[in-house]
């Protein structure tokens, strides 16, 4: 028969995982009529089914050119099987390794030796998460849906939630302002949620270092500098972004200038506000107009902008003021566009109240009462507070929730 593009799950939670995984594709490469095109990361999940106490498994979905028919194809499935040492004592046992036809071409047949499309694949979240990064929009044979609209399936079902509480596996995230304080939890919230974080920031040694964090977490990470008090710059930064990883499902907009230590204290009002009025107003405005435009042309996608939970209610002070214009225009902003975007893409904005961030570990003690007597919680809200609402906001449990502020505080109400 003429050459067909084939799919292929692996799987292995016995021995070196990735060792037993390389193997099977060293295998396959080195079969006639087997030609292996593209292979996704490998995801560490839970076992499904089997016996009680199974080792997490390491599965992974490659993309194959072959010219053998189905049948054919599977029988040097079974053979690499064989070779790896895989033992069928038990069903769905442990395995040295699993190879599994997904699809063949456009084939759909059931003959005693090979169903395919595979008959449990679009209901099997450890499949559909790495096929999706390799073919999210191919269209299921019999389902007629796209891999990415059955992997949301999947993650807004109950059951979904199971897969390793990482509901967000599958997706690409870029957090502006990532390489410290709030910009930093927020990336690894994502990361530990599953998804894929491209980090940002100005100064390449923290980016190194929050890339760090999130690759601990088993996901891709790398990094794009860019000073986003330069228009020129958030371009580029938009641009590179989406190339980067051809496309984007979240984008969260946290970088904010630094008014209240280090240089930034010293200067006067109008230099402050020129900094916000660039960093966090302009910028967010600028970079959720040119990603929005892209996620809705892609059908998907989740921003968060940045706010302030007293920009509505007021605060004495320089700071007050100045905060309260800045994250103001970006709260209303965020309800507009979310107007726009919709159905396509949710827009949701953040007002994180007393959070403890440099200022807040150097704030005097008359600040740190306020806090006390103004929060009905009794304390400091942290940086992974803030992550932890922006893991919810990015994930299916929130696909109702649009143009809203969150606010983020303890519960204060001034």
């Amino acid at each position: 028969m003429s050459s067909a593009t084939a799919f292929l799950a692996l799987g292995a939670n016995l021995g070196d995982r990735a060792a037993n995984l390389d193997r099977a594709l060293g295998e396959l490469k080195s079969r006639p009529g087997v030609r292996i095109r593209r292979v996704s990361s490998y995801h560490e999940t839970e076992p499904s089914g089997g016996p009680v106490g199974q080792t997490r498994y390491l599965n992974a979905v490659a993309e194959v050119e072959t010219d053998l028919d189905p049948e054919a194809f599977l029988e040097v499935l079974l053979e690499v099987e064989r070779r790896l040492g895989r033992m069928r004592a038990e069903r769905n046992g442990p395995r040295t390794i699993d190879l599994d036809l997904l699809l063949h071409g456009d084939v759909v047949m059931a003959t005693p030796r090979v169903i395919v499309p595979h008959p449990r694949m679009h209901e099997r979240g450890f499949v559909l998460a790495p096929l999706a990064e390799i073919a999210p929009e191919m269209v299921h044979p019999t389902h007629g849906r796209t891999v990415r609209e059955l992997l949301d399936d999947v993650r807004q079902r109950s059951s979904a939630t199971a897969y390793l509480g990482r509901e967000l596996t599958g997706m690409k995230a870029l957090v502006t302002g990532s390489t410290s304080g709030i910009g930093r939890a927020i990336a690894v919230a994502l990361a530990a949620a599953g998804a894929e974080v491209l980090i940002h920031g100005r100064r390449l040694a923290g980016a190194e270092e929050t890339a760090g964090l999130v690759q601990a977490e088993r996901v891709r990470s790398h990094w794009v500098l860019a000073d986003l008090r330069r228009p020129e710059e958030c371009d580029l930064l938009a641009n590179l972004a989406w190339k980067e990883w051809s496309g984007l499902d979240i984008w969260v907009n946290n970088a904010g200038a630094d008014t209240l230590t280090g240089e930034g204290a010293g200067w006067n009002f109008e230099r402050k506000w020129e900094e916000l009025a660039a960093v966090d107003v302009n910028a967010t405005m600028f970079l959720s107009r040119a990603i929005g435009r892209r996620m809705k042309e892609q059908g998907r996608g989740v921003l968060l902008n940045m706010g302030w939970d007293q920009a509505e209610t007021g605060m004495e002070g320089e700071s007050g003021q100045l905060f309260g214009a800045a994250k103001g225009a970006v709260m209303a902003f965020s309800k507009s566009l979310a107007l726009a975007l919709a159905p396509e893409v949710r827009v949701n904005c953040l007002a994180p109240g007393w959070i403890r961030t440099a200022w807040g570990e150097a704030a005097s003690a008359v600040w740190q009462e306020r806090v006390q007597r103004e929060t009905p919680l009794r304390r400091w809200g942290t940086a992974e507070d803030v992550g932890r609402t922006v893991r919810w906001l990015a994930s299916p449990a929130a696909a109702y929730v649009t143009g809203q502020v969150i606010r983020i505080n303890g519960g204060a109400i001034r």
